[in-house]
C-alpha cells in the first residue's frame, strides 16, 4: 500500500539508528522514531487541509450561516445545522459568538445548539488527521456518529422549551452588529480564485504558527506513551476488559484540551498500547465537543441550568458512542 508519508518513516529511521545509534526497539529509540515520524507528517497535514478549508471559508462566511439557519424549525432546522457545522471551519471558541449572533437572529435555540456541537466535534483537523491515521471507515463512522448526537441533542433541548435559561443580555442584544458586519462583508462572491488561494494561505500559516507549539507538545507525550508506558496499564485503565473504559475515557478528554491536532498523536498511541478504537474516538470526541475552554465561554450566555442540560446529554451522548464504536468496530 502506498505510504506518502514513507520518507519521513525512513528518515526518522536512519535518525535514530545510524544518527544517534539507538535500536528502534529499544525505549528511547522506540520514542524518537514516533516523535521524528509524527512531527512532520501531522503538521504537512494540517498545512494542507487548513489551506484547501482557508480557501473554502472564502465562500462561507458567519454572517452567510446565519442567514442558512435562520427561520429554520424543529428536526429538519437541527439537520440542516448539524450539516453546516461540518463544512464551517469554526472551532469550539469561534462557535460561541456564533451561538450569540444565531439567537439573535431568530435561529431556535434546539437548531443553534446542532451547529454548536456540529461545528467543533467535526472538526475539520480532526476528520483528516483520523483519515491519515484511522482510515475511511472510521473517520466516516466519527462523522456519523457525531452529527448525529449534534442532530439528537439540539432536537432535544428545543423539545424541552429552555429559552428561559439563556442569560436575558442575549435577547436583549440589538442587531446593529449584524448590520455592521454585512457592511464590511464586501461582495465575496467578487473575490478572484488568486484571492480565495491568498486567503487560504493566510489562515493555513496562521493555523499552523498558532497550534504548532501544542501539535509538537501532544506528540512529545504521545511519544513518551509509545516508549515506555507499559501496555498492560493502559488496558487495565481503559482496555477492552474493563466495562467502565469508555466513561473513564471521556471524563479524560474533558480537561486534556489544548488543540485537537495535539491530541489525535495521543490517540494514536492509545490505540497501539491497544485501547479500543470506539473508547478512543469517545475521547477524542470528550476533547473536542466538552472542551472547558468552550464550557467557560457558554457560561457567559448559558444559565447554569442549562449549561448543566448541554454538559449532560452531551456526556452520556458521547459514552452511549463510544460503546457502539466497540460494538461495531470490534
Amino acid at each position: 500500500m502506498f505510504d506518502p508519508f514513507y520518507p519521513f518513516d525512513e528518515l526518522a529511521t536512519q535518525i535514530v539508528t545510524h544518527g544517534l545509534g539507538l535500536s528502534i526497539k529499544s525505549h528511547l529509540g522506540a520514542s524518537l522514531h514516533f516523535f521524528l515520524y509524527d512531527v512532520p507528517k501531522i503538521l504537512t497535514l494540517l498545512m494542507i487541509i487548513s489551506f484547501i478549508i482557508g480557501t473554502f471559508q472564502s465562500f462561507l462566511e458567519p454572517d452567510k450561516v446565519r442567514k442558512i439557519l435562520e427561520g429554520k424549525r424543529t428536526f429538519a432546522g437541527n439537520i440542516l445545522a448539524a450539516t453546516v457545522g461540518i463544512i464551517t471551519p469554526f472551532c469550539s471558541c469561534s462557535a460561541v459568538p456564533l451561538f450569540i449572533g444565531f439567537l439573535e437572529a431568530g435561529v431556535p435555540l434546539g437548531v443553534t445548539f446542532s451547529y454548536l456541537i456540529s461545528a467543533p466535534m467535526v472538526n475539520e483537523v480532526a476528520v483528516v488527521l483520523l483519515w491519515g491515521l484511522f482510515g475511511l471507515k472510521v473517520t466516516l463512522l466519527y462523522i456519523g456518529f457525531g452529527v448525529g448526537l449534534a442532530i439528537a441533542t439540539g432536537y432535544l433541548i428545543g423539545q424541552l422549551k429552555l429559552e428561559k435559561w439563556v442569560e436575558s443580555f442575549v435577547w436583549e442584544l440589538q442587531k446593529s452588529q449584524q448590520e455592521l458586519s454585512s457592511e464590511d462583508n464586501i461582495e465575496l462572491e467578487s473575490l478572484t480564485w488568486k484571492q480565495r488561494f491568498q486567503q487560504g494561505w493566510f489562515q493555513s500559516s496562521h493555523i499552523v504558527q498558532s497550534v504548532w507549539l501544542y501539535v509538537v507538545i501532544g506528540i512529545a507525550i504521545g511519544a513518551v506513551i509509545h516508549g515506555y508506558v507499559p501496555t498492560t496499564l493502559i488496558t487495565q485503565i481503559a482496555g477492552v476488559d474493563n466495562p467502565l473504559g469508555v466513561p473513564i475515557a471521556v471524563i479524560l478528554g474533558v480537561p486534556l484540551y489544548a488543540n485537537i491536532a495535539g491530541v489525535m498523536p495521543i490517540t494514536e498511541v492509545l490505540v497501539n498500547k491497544g485501547m479500543p478504537l470506539g473508547t478512543v474516538l469517545a475521547f477524542t470526541m470528550a476533547v473536542t465537543g466538552l472542551s472547558l475552554p468552550e464550557i467557560v465561554i457558554l457560561r457567559k450566555v448559558l444559565r447554569p441550568p442549562l449549561l448543566a442540560v448541554f454538559i449532560s446529554l452531551i456526556t452520556l451522548g458521547i459514552i452511549s458512542i463510544g460503546y457502539l464504536f466497540n460494538a461495531v468496530l470490534s
